[in-house]
């Protein structure tokens, strides 16, 4: 376009996004700009990945009807694993010994009135880890609730995850068998979350189940396929196969192996295929009874061999193409991008620049994942939240839950690109982990008003710096010394620096036994400003005498940060 650079890096911070002049932009962005600069850009895609361009429009002749594919959810323990196994041992031919020989992780079950795959998966987790890369593996979820315990947490959690896909979703009430089973009770516990039987005047199918004692178990099945046949599923199996893959691992006798579901065209024995960062020829494949298969069409799962490179994730895209050249050079070209990508940082919606994010005039949604301590709090939140929508942001609740911040929460938020508040919560330690892997926006809060005060500031454009407490070093107590009346603590910096301008937490194992600011640091005679890892130092603690030797000091120093749309962290 024969712009100089700083002047397309100002263009792009006017607009909020703050690149440097080797990052990669997204194409909306890039279209914006071009058009502020007089071009109209037309974004093509990468080399060959146009081809395996999952959407790519088949003709309607050449579609044909599929059998649905089916994942089971709930809270612990409501019999969703027995739900399962008893459907499919319901299928296993009466002849085939040992029944099930394979464990793939997805089963394709025969009915007189057609044939349902099930995927196995070890729960909403995987389900919405799948939904994050941006793989929609499933056409109908199966709820599934005890008749005898009610909805739980879980069942809550399941079911906002199944809402936030778009999936249509059948309830199982199970262990209608047991004496305090009382089915009526569990429609009404989910009418007040949306779900309304279609006895009731609803529109989700509600099937009473035993999965012990097998009752009902064909008529759960003739609903799921009534279902199917409503939402008309359909693909064209003359076309190059293309799939998900649910699962990869390596195998110590076959190697790199994947399950792969197969959701459109035909896979055959031989034929070259790129999936995420791997690629290969397929060996073989093998289905849930363990029998090999020369050729797997639609809605077919299979276990695939003949991976090289890299083994791909949970959610990727398999694509048979045309020659295994073409294969290797796709995989390289993503391994690329991958590691391009991996040194950028991805943005997700945050309150930062939340005005420059809605940009364009259309209505955007702000998603948040609500955490509190109480149900009463979470309630009140939640309606407040949703009451500041306006024509141009809409504010979503899309998942509300009382407890600590736990890794369904993030991948939940991850997956539906939203912004995670807490009130009077905190993080358990592998959500964290998760949630800063993925620059996710996490804020805690322990006043309501503050709360919706920032969402509506953030709707406003009116944020201001936040200051935030950063643990910059750590010391261990390993001697005590009088010095003119006053107790010296002579310490080790185990990890950072000490810094003489920091507020020290003073930890006696985990416990906090108290806090105060810096008075005086000396390393040896001399009063510093600083000391590193690894060094000793004599520190003087305003407002707290009572350390022993092997306590520990965190240093904290208070910064002030300024909120750009990157640092959403």
């Amino acid at each position: 376009m024969s712009v100089p650079v700083p002047q397309l890096i100002k263009k792009l911070m006017q607009m909020g996004v703050f690149a440097t002049i080797n990052q990669r932009v997204d194409p909306d962005t890039a279209v914006l700009v071009a058009h502020d600069l007089g071009f109209n850009l037309e974004v093509q895609a990468m080399h060959m990945e146009a081809e395996l361009a999952v959407e790519t429009q088949e003709k309607p002749e050449n579609l044909k009807p599929r059998s649905p594919v089916v994942t089971i959810m709930g809270h612990v323990d409501h019999g969703k694993t027995s739900l399962l196994d008893n459907i499919r041992h319901a299928n296993v031919a009466a002849g085939e010994a040992g029944g099930i020989t394979q464990h793939i992780g997805a089963y394709k079950v025969k009915t007189p009135k057609g044939e349902i795959v099930f995927l196995d998966t070890p729960g909403h987790e995987a389900f919405t880890a799948m939904r994050a890369r941006g793989a929609k593996a499933t056409d109908i979820v199966v709820l599934v609730v005890s008749a005898a315990d009610g909805v739980m947490p879980q069942t809550i959690e399941a079911l906002d995850h199944a809402k936030a896909a778009g999936v249509p979703i059948v309830v199982a009430v199970n262990k209608i068998d047991l004496p305090t089973a009382n089915p009526q009770k569990i429609r009404q516990e989910l009418s007040q979350h949306g779900l309304l039987s279609e006895e009731w005047g609803g529109k989700h199918i509600f099937v009473d189940v035993s999965a012990k004692k097998r009752i009902n178990l064909e008529k759960l099945l003739e609903m799921l396929l009534l279902q199917a046949e409503v939402m008309e599923l359909k693909a064209n199996p003359d076309r190059p196969g293309v799939g998900v893959v649910l699962e990869a691992r390596l195998d110590p006798k076959r190697g790199a192996v994947a399950t792969v579901l197969i959701q459109n065209g035909t896979a055959k024995v031989g034929s070259p295929f790129v999936a995420g960062l791997g690629y290969g020829k397929i060996k073989a494949m093998v289905n849930d009874h363990g029998d090999r298969l020369q050729a797997a069409g639609p809605s077919t799962p299979i276990e695939v061999m003949g991976f090289s490179g890299d083994l791909p994730q949970a959610g990727d895209t398999f694509n048979i193409v045309s020659s295994e050249r073409q294969a290797r050079e796709i995989a390289e070209k993503r391994g690329l991008m991958h590691r391009e990508e991996s040194l950028a940082h991805k943005k997700h919606m945050s309150l930062v620049g939340l005005k420059a994010q809605a940009g364009g005039g259309k209505a955007k949604n702000l998603a948040i994942v609500l955490k509190a301590d109480v149900q009463g709090s979470l309630q009140a939140i939640k309606d407040s939240l949703e009451k500041l929508s306006n024509s141009e942001i809409q504010v979503q609740v899309i998942h509300a839950g009382t407890g600590n911040l736990n890794e369904s929460d993030v991948l939940l938020a991850n997956a539906s690109d939203a912004v995670v508040m807490l009130f009077h919560v905190t993080q358990e330690p592998r959500a964290q982990e998760i949630a800063a892997r993925n620059e996710l926006e996490i804020r805690q809060y322990e006043i309501i008003y503050d709360l919706i005060a920032d969402v509506k500031a953030a709707m406003e454009g009116l944020l201001e710096p936040e200051i935030v407490e950063v643990v910059v070093g750590k010391a261990e107590v390993r001697e005590l010394f009088n010095a003119r009346g006053t107790k010296v603590a002579g310490c080790m910096v185990v990890d950072g620096k000490v810094t003489r301008s920091g507020a020290v937490s003073v930890y006696r194992g985990t416990q906090k036994v108290g806090e105060g600011k810096i008075a005086s640091l000396k390393r040896f005679k001399d009063d510093v400003s600083s000391v590193e890892k690894g060094l000793d130092c004599g520190i003087l603690i305003d407002g707290f005498q009572d350390f022993q030797k092997g306590d520990r000091f965190d240093v904290i120093v208070k910064e002030k940060r300024t909120r750009r749309l990157e640092a959403a962290k």
